[in-house]
């Protein structure tokens, strides 16, 4: 049981670390970004490409994902996402949604179809065991790593100048700009921070989720049911409600294997008919 629910801790830190750009563009920015997953995707594919073809240390490919998954999102913000965030929310779903297929395209043409093959380093393939509870060392790597990334981003957003000149954008983008606040290059900022959390997610995933083509058509539901359960107001709803869908998904796989996804889908609906808007919206604030 405890082991259950540590593999859920460890999966549901992952999974939002994976969806938490996407919180970001959606609550802040009000902007829907269903390509998020092809960020991970991108993440990912550096990672295993630059282990397996240049022999790059895991720890040093971290990084690069990060920062490779947020160059892209930079470049694609300013060439194809900023026209769009006055459009309807319609046609950024159908950009979006375009966009991730072409995504899948590319990579399936350039790469190849098969699923990749991640060697993690000696220290990280361990397990330890105290009593009834089974670590693996990667999991509990994740959990740090998720851990500490949590903390951070919420320091950056509450408590940092950069925090309070992006919920003024936000808030009313004329105001913002009157005051001095270059409002493109807040936008900019945050789409490309959030796509390298999206990639770091997706190099941290590659071992534990599979990676190939097709991820960002498979765990786009799961990004959207996080920011859905969780609401957008606030960085403590995605976090609980990546835990409970991790906690939920490893649980009912175990006990209920033939279930599959059926209790994440059901637990989804339950929360949602209780709380419409999400676990935590501030008063006033957007769903």
């Amino acid at each position: 049981m405890l082991t259950i629910l540590f593999d859920g801790i460890a999966y549901g830190m992952l999974l939002f670390v994976l969806a938490v750009g996407l919180a970001v563009t959606m609550g802040l920015m009000n902007f829907i970004n269903l390509a998020h997953g092809a960020f991970a995707m991108a993440g990912g594919y550096i990672t295993v490409l630059l282990m397996q073809r240049l022999g790059v240390p895991f720890l040093v490919c971290l990084p690069l994902a990060f920062a490779g998954a947020a160059l892209l999102g930079a470049v694609l913000e300013r060439t194809l996402y900023r026209p769009l965030y006055r459009k309807p929310h319609l046609d950024q779903v159908l950009f979006s949604i375009g966009l991730v297929f072409m995504s899948v395209a590319a990579v399936d043409y350039y790469v190849g179809s098969t699923q990749q093959i991640m060697q993690l380093p000696e220290w990280l393939k361990g397990r330890t065991e105290i009593g009834s509870l089974g670590m693996g060392h990667y999991r509990l790597f994740i959990i740090a790593v998720c851990a500490a990334l949590t903390v951070g981003l919420q320091f950056i957003l509450a408590r940092t100048h950069f925090g309070s000149r992006l919920r003024a954008s936000v808030d009313d983008q004329r105001v913002a700009a009157g005051m001095g606040i270059n409002v493109n290059v807040v936008f900019l900022s945050t789409f490309a921070f959030g796509s390298g959390l999206a990639g770091l997610g997706g190099a941290l995933g590659a071992e534990v989720l599979g990676l190939d083509p097709s991820f960002p058509l498979k765990f786009m539901i799961y990004f959207l049911i996080v920011v859905a359960v969780g609401g957008t107001s606030s960085i403590t709803g995605p976090l609980l409600a990546a835990l409970l869908l991790g906690i939920a998904d490893v649980a009912g796989k175990y006990y209920i294997p033939r279930m599959g996804a059926f209790i994440v889908y059901a637990l989804m609906i339950v929360i949602l008919l209780w709380r419409p808007n999400g676990l935590f919206v501030r008063q006033g604030g957007k769903a």
